[in-house]
Formats: C-alpha cells, structure tokens, sequence
C-alpha cells in the first residue's frame, strides 16, 4: 500500500501542550517538553501528533486566540523549539500536525487592533462589523458558543463586532479577498517549515451570512448539540446563518490548492454544524479537505445502537471523502468517565481504544487516553476555563480533561518542577506512566500492543466497512480489503454475553486484550471484551 497517502487510516495523538510537561518550572508546558516525551509517543505505536495551539497569544481561551499566526507565544517556547520539534518527530517517523485557527483572531492581534481604530483605515473590513439597530441594540439574534449575545459594541467605530466564541476572539470577514489571501500566507508559513498536516478549527465558522439574518428559534425538546449544553442559549436556535455558508466550500478549495503544493500534507477539519455528518461529508467531497472530524463520537450516548447509527449515516453521505474519529478531546469529557459509569477499568480502556480504532477512517486519540485517565475533578476555585467559569455549575467547563500528563509519582506527577496551572489528581499520579511500565497489564501496555498489532492489519486500516445486526450491548462489523474480511466485535457492557452471528472465521491473536471466541456460529464476549477474525 505505498500509493496509500500516510494520514488513512492514520492514528493521530493530540498533545495539548500546556498539560504535556513542562521543562521550565512555570507550570505549563512548552514545546522543550514535548520534544524531550516524542520518544513516549513514537513508542506508542501511533502514526503522527497534532500539537493544539502554541501561538502568540494573550491566552483568554488558552491558544485558540491568536495574536501572531507566525510566531511562539514565549509562554511555550521559541521557533527553534519548534524546528527541533519538527526535526525530532520526523526522525523518529512521526508526522507533525498543527492546529489552524483561522476563522476568527485574538482582539490583540495587529489586524483587529488596525481594523477597530475606525472606518477608514485599509483592514476597516477585515472583521465583521455591522451598525446597531435604532434603538441600540445588536444588529441580529445570533448568539456565542460561550455565552450570551454574539455582538460586541467598538466605541471608537461605534459598531458592533461579531465574535462566536469569546468576546476577545472577533470574528474575520472571509468576504473579504485580502482576508482569504493573508490566512493563507499565514499556512503557507507553517506548510514551508515542513509540517505535514493541519487540524483546522471551527472551519464551518469562516463564513457568516452576508444580510445578517436572524437565526430561528429552537423548540426547547430539540435543544441539545455537539460541544455545547442545552442551558446554553446558544442551543435555544437553530445556527443557519452564523457559520456552515455555501461561500466556504470555495475557500476550503482554494486551501487545498495551497496543500496540493505540498505533497503529503492534509487537512482535518473540526466541523460542528446544525447536521455535522452532511457537513462533514460536503466539506470532504471534491477538492477540498483531506478529513473531517466532528463531536459525534464525543457525547453521552454510549451504546452500539449510537455508534453504529453514527457510522453508517456519515458512510451514506461521504462517498469520497474520509473521515476521522474521536472519542476524547480537550473539550469534552474524557471518554472513560463519560462512557465508562463510574467504570475506569484497564479492559474498558483498551476495548474502546480498539474500537474506535477499528471503524473506517483516521483516528484522534488524546493525551491520557493511553493511561486511562478519567475526568478530573477540578474545584471552581482552581477553575482556568472561562467557558466552565461562566456556566458552573451545571456545566464545569473543560478543565477536568485538560489537567497534566502524569508521567511519574511524585507531587506533581513529573509534570513540573512549580506548581501547575491545574492540579493533578492523586488518582492520575496512580496511573502514572513510570508505574504502567513496570506492569504488563496496564492499560498502556495494552494500548502499545494493540496499536502495534493493527499496523499489520491491512483489512483494519483501509478496508471498506459493513455492520452486523447485533442486540446491545455488542458492536460488530466487517472490514474488507484487497479480497480480505475481518470481522470486528466489541462488548461494550459489563458483563458476559453470547450472540448467534451469521459467519464464521478463524480468531486473530496477537493483539493481547481480553478476547472472546466464535464457534460455529456464535460469538462468546467477556465483559468489555472483543474479537477479531478472519472471515473463511
């Protein structure tokens, strides 16, 4: 399969560099200290990382609020830091990926700070601005991810500013030409240095309705959505107008122009729309992005029923692009405590892994997952996020999966010789990464194990996809390629189950977790087990 571009069927591990390691003693980590752990990392057995943002920024939504696309916040390091980075990771085989935040910027970026002085200056469009209504009021009803009205009033235009998330995160205008043109310089920078990928945040949100409409109303039953909570105004309307508008598919074809210069580097594009899995198989399809990425992997619902109704609804709808899958990531809560009920069990940990491993695309696995970290539960006190701060208590924000990387058993868990920006739980200090070497059945040795076994599995990383008619608890389906079927089965309960199936195979060992068995036609799955076979 060398024709096979490197990013199918890739495993991608995010590193949130703040809670990495820090080499510094600040309490925050820093680019030094991800390249003193790529040696963990490539020992993993994964294919490429994808390092959140790490750009100069005030870091009022920690990074995702760039002040300086081109430049190191020093908070993590320099451009030489990221030159070794770079260096180091491609030695060791890894594929580097960063994080692109183009729709919007920092309020202390040079651009906005220029484009707010008034409404004559040469970056005056830049951003989306718009007059207030006669009786002073925003221009319309749209709302912000984070909080209350998506309009910021500018006194020195005497106008509002659009920001969907943050007030100090104002959007850009991509109407605007000389906008597309200056993002775009600002990739080609990081695509010139030798990055091999971008992961590309909120790009739905680049373009906004040119005639400012009002988005409808959400009846109160259907109130739920991907990143965000039913108490959150911004679920109390249906986002029409505010992000996912048709100009975007030109750009998203002109950044793969860009990419295409490039060879091998790609784009994953973290899509949240009011139907995520269209969107995601409409940005894919064509020339535009390599792989879409969205939060349907990332809510409660934990049952075969969500994951493969999940599944199959995008395959209908992507029949060119590729996907990529998750089930934990820096804004959502970690998938043991979310799917695992209390359940924070080594089996449970590696029998997701696999599965998310084994589903038709690329995969995202974040820092810890390979630990079987749970949530952590930060005290409103020691709260950094102002996205939880601003909704606790019903809602406590994304600190709790963002606390740092253990890597030993000590005060701080080797994360930093000062006092980190978030604690860390003495339950993840048990977990450190110094203890789970020292024992063969850790969850991280199985992760290593598991994810060494599937590189050998051709059928598990580019293989064509069919589910199987399978009550609850079990997940199971077929991977087929180049002739040859695997079949995949997963217990996602806790206890013993038996299931009459309509094939036969020989079992595939070797990938060292708990494993069932398939005899004549029926398949026997320990709890929180699985099964791989070679179908005859």
């Amino acid at each position: 399969m060398s024709e096979t571009p490197w990013w199918r069927g890739a495993v991608i591990y995010q590193i949130y560099p703040r809670s990495f390691l820090d080499t510094d003693g600040d309490g925050v980590g820093d680019l030094p200290g991800i390249v003193e752990r790529l040696d963990y990392v490539a020992g993993l057995g994964v294919d490429a990382i994808w390092i959140a943002p790490f750009f100069r920024s005030p870091m009022a939504d920690f990074g995702y609020d760039i002040a300086d696309y081109r430049a190191v916040d020093p908070l993590f390091g320099s451009i030489e830091d990221f030159d070794r980075l770079l260096a180091k990771a491609h030695a060791l085989g890894l594929k580097v990926m960063i994080d692109q935040v183009l729709s919007h910027t920092s309020d202390q970026h040079a651009w906005f700070k220029e484009s707010r002085s008034g409404r004559d200056n040469p970056k005056a469009d830049w951003y989306v601005w718009a007059d207030a209504r006669d009786d002073g009021t925003p221009p319309n009803n749209w709302m912000s991810l984070f909080g209350g009205v998506a309009w910021q009033w500018e006194p020195r235009r005497g106008q509002y500013y659009l920001h969907n998330f943050l007030t100090s995160q104002p959007d850009l205008n991509f109407h605007h030409p000389d906008v597309q043109r200056a993002v775009l310089d600002n990739v080609q920078f990081w695509l010139d240095k030798g990055v091999d990928g971008l992961r590309l945040d909120a790009i739905n949100f680049c373009f906004h309705d040119r005639q400012l409409r009002d988005n409808p109303p959400k009846p109160q039953a259907m109130r739920v959505g991907r990143g965000f909570s039913p108490d959150n105004p911004y679920a109390f309307q249906y986002h029409y107008y505010n992000n996912t508008q048709p100009e975007n598919l030109a750009f998203l074809e002109e950044l793969r122009g860009l990419l295409d210069r490039y060879p091998g580097a790609a784009a994953l594009g973290e899509i949240s729309s009011e139907d995520s899995l269209a969107t995601m198989a409409e940005y894919t399809s064509g020339h535009r992005l390599h792989m879409g990425y969205s939060f349907e992997l990332l809510t409660n619902d934990f049952s075969a029923a969500h994951i493969r109704g999940t599944v199959e609804q995008l395959e209908a709808q992507m029949t060119e692009g590729w996907p990529c899958w998750a089930i934990s990531n820096h804004d959502v809560e970690r998938v043991l405590s979310r799917w695992g009920n209390g359940d924070a069990s080594v089996r449970l940990a590696n029998m997701l892994t696999a599965m998310v491993c084994s589903l038709r695309g690329s995969v995202c696995v974040y820092q810890g997952e390979e630990l079987a970290l749970t949530e952590a539960d930060v005290p409103y006190e020691a709260m950094q996020d102002p996205y939880g701060i601003t909704f606790w208590p019903t809602f406590k924000g994304r600190d709790g999966c963002r606390t740092p990387m253990p890597w030993d058993e000590s005060a701080h868990a080797g994360f930093s010789s000062g006092a980190p920006w978030l604690p860390v739980p003495a339950g993840h200090r048990a977990l450190a990464v110094s203890r789970q070497e020292l024992d063969p059945a850790s969850a991280l040795h199985g992760f290593r194990g598991f994810m060494q076994w599937r590189h050998a599995q051709a059928e598990l990383r580019w293989g064509e996809i069919r589910f199987l008619d399978t009550p609850e608890p079990v997940l199971a389906f077929t991977r087929t390629h180049a002739g040859q079927t695997v079949l995949a089965a997963f217990n996602l309960g806790p206890s013993l189950v038996e299931v009459a199936l309509p094939v036969s195979g020989e079992r595939i060992d070797g990938h060292g977790l708990a494993e069932g068995t398939l005899e004549h036609g029926l398949l026997r799955l320990p709890p929180h087990g699985l099964l791989f076979a070679r179908i005859s």
